[in-house]
C-alpha cells in the first residue's frame, strides 16, 4: 500500500504517494490522477527507487487551479519544483509513460539541475505524433473514429462512471499489442489511476496545438533512458527516436513485443531496464 502526504507549498497543496526506499524518484502523469492503490507503471519502480507518485492540481485532493494556465507542462513542473523543494531534496529522478514522459521532457528543459536523471517512454518531443498514420490520434488511422468517441465519453461532464470506465478500457485495448491479454494484464492489478476531464481537455484543445520541445532538448545534460513499443498506436516508436537523436546523454530501448505499455506487456524486460536506470549514474 502507498503512504499518502499532504504536501503544502506555496504553488498549492499537493497529494503524493509514497513507496519504496533507496534514490528519490518522482512519477506523474499529465492527465491521470492517483490514490492509495498505486499506478501500475510506478510499481515497477518501488523495488529500488523511493517513489513519490505525485497527483498533480486537479487530481486527487491536490489543489484546484485559478486559471487554466496552470494546467500547462510548463507551470505543472513549477509544481513538481515546489514539491521537491517542499521535500528537503536536493534533486531527485523522474521517470513517466506518455503525456509523463512529455513532462519529464518538459521538466528537464527548464529545471535540469533539479533532476538526477530521467526515463522517458511512449513519448514524443512534439505534437507531430498525432498526424502520423500509425497513431490513433491521425485521421488517416483507421481507429481515428472511435478514439474521437472514446476521448468525447472522457471529457464529458455527464457521462456515468460505468460509461467512462468503459471508454478507458477501450483506448487501452486500441493500446495493447495483444489485445487479447488485457484480462491478464489488469486482473491481479490494483491500480485504480482515472482520467482527469479538465486536464486531458486543456491539453488536447490547448497545449498540443503547440507542444514542442525539440529544439531545447540538445542541451539537456540529464541522463535519460528513453523507451516505447515498437507497435506503440499513440506515439509512435519513431518519435522516441527522435528524444534519442536529440538528447546528446541518452539511451533508447525499444520493446519487440508492446505498445504503449511495456511495463506491462513485457514486465520481466521491463523490470530489467528498472534497474538498469537504478545503476546509471548522475
Amino acid at each position: 500500500m502507498w503512504k499518502q502526504q499532504l504536501v503544502e507549498t506555496n504553488r498549492g497543496t499537493f497529494e503524493v504517494f509514497v513507496k519504496g526506499s533507496g534514490e528519490p524518484l518522482c512519477i506523474t502523469h499529465l492527465c491521470t490522477e492517483f490514490n492509495k492503490n498505486g499506478y501500475d507503471f510506478a510499481e515497477q519502480f518501488s523495488n529500488h527507487f523511493q517513489v513519490f507518485l505525485v497527483n498533480v492540481k486537479e487530481a486527487g485532493n491536490s489543489s484546484k487551479v485559478e486559471s487554466e494556465e496552470e494546467l500547462s507542462m510548463e507551470e505543472t513542473v513549477k509544481d513538481l519544483e515546489a514539491i521537491r523543494e517542499h521535500l528537503n531534496l536536493t534533486s531527485w529522478a523522474f521517470a513517466g509513460n506518455s503525456t509523463g514522459g512529455m513532462l519529464g521532457l518538459t521538466y528537464a528543459v527548464h529545471f535540469p539541475n533539479s533532476l538526477t536523471k530521467m526515463l522517458v517512454g511512449g513519448a514524443a518531443a512534439s505534437n507531430d505524433y498525432k498526424d502520423h498514420p500509425d497513431s490513433i490520434y491521425s485521421q488517416k488511422n483507421e481507429h481515428f473514429t472511435k478514439i474521437q468517441e472514446i476521448l468525447e465519453t472522457l471529457n464529458a461532464t455527464g457521462s456515468q462512471l460505468e460509461e467512462k470506465a468503459q471508454a478507458e478500457k477501450e483506448w487501452t485495448l486500441l493500446s495493447l499489442f495483444r489485445p487479447d491479454l488485457y484480462t491478464y494484464y489488469y486482473a491481479s492489478s490494483s491500480n485504480n489511476a482515472q482520467i482527469v476531464p479538465k486536464r486531458l481537455n486543456y491539453y488536447i484543445s490547448k497545449e498540443l496545438p503547440t507542444y514542442c520541445v525539440r529544439q531545447s532538448l540538445h542541451d539537456v545534460q540529464v541522463p535519460t533512458y528513453i523507451y516505447c513499443g515498437q507497435f506503440d498506436t499513440q506515439c509512435p516508436v519513431q518519435y522516441s527516436q527522435e528524444i534519442f537523436n536529440r538528447l546528446p546523454n541518452s539511451a533508447l530501448y525499444i520493446f519487440q513485443e508492446s505498445n504503449h505499455v511495456p511495463y506491462l506487456e513485457e514486465k520481466p524486460r521491463f523490470y530489467d531496464l528498472v534497474i538498469d536506470f537504478e545503476k546509471l549514474a548522475s
